[in-house]
């Protein structure tokens, strides 16, 4: 009975947390609605290009921070009311409706960002290798190309290729788990990928005043 009370309320917690639009919220406390200039998406990104790089970097470390937090404290401090091997299906539990609270927010008719900055913030709590190849991979690609969109979606990939080649000796549910967050986040960027095809694509301007 615990076990299963416990797994419901990290579950809505972890739902709940990852659904704060602080991308939004940010915006909106500088007068801006985020959803309606830019791309429209909730995420840093689009909080950088219009209301400023400093802004969309907290709202970046936010919404990484709404992904570590369920997917590593949360079961940290449940543990005690879990079989020992229930731990590890808890902490996938977390991560992923973080993520899908940063995804579909009930705050805000479900409609939310792509998912990149908490979908890393989880990645960090549940399998940190992976998570350190994708940084690397991250940056090196968009130093390459200036598309956030590209290195996140090439981020995507090696993250999903990594977790089959680091983790299945403990089982196969953390490398499927990686690949689903790693398709949802590909899906997600599905109008990048249709500007980029058609070459109207932003690329990041690092010169850039705000």
């Amino acid at each position: 009975m615990y076990s299963v009370l416990t797994f419901v309320i990290c579950g809505l917690a972890s739902y709940l947390l990852g659904a704060v639009p602080f991308g939004y919220l940010i915006a909106r406390a500088k007068g801006v609605d985020i959803r309606r200039v830019g791309s429209g998406n909730i995420g840093a990104t689009n909080v950088a290009r219009t209301v400023g790089k400093g802004w969309g970097l907290l709202a970046f470390l936010c919404d990484t921070a709404k992904g570590f937090v369920p997917a590593f404290f949360f079961p940290l401090i449940a543990g005690k009311f879990l079989p020992e091997n229930a731990g590890q299906t808890l902490t996938v539990l977390c991560a992923c409706l973080a993520v899908a609270g940063h995804n579909w927010p009930a705050y805000l008719g479900f409609k939310g960002g792509k998912g990149v900055a908490t979908s890393a913030g989880a990645l960090l709590g549940i399998a940190w290798e992976a998570a350190a190849i994708g940084f690397a991979s991250w940056v090196v690609i968009f130093l390459s190309t200036r598309y956030v969109s590209v290195a996140s979606i090439v981020t995507a990939l090696v993250i999903s290729v990594s977790a089959w080649m680091l983790y299945t000796d403990s089982g196969i549910l953390m490398p499927i788990v990686l690949t689903v967050l790693g398709v949802v986040i590909i899906y997600r960027h599905k109008s990048n990928i249709q500007r980029l095809i058609k070459g109207t694509e932003n690329r990041f301007e690092f010169g850039k005043k705000h």
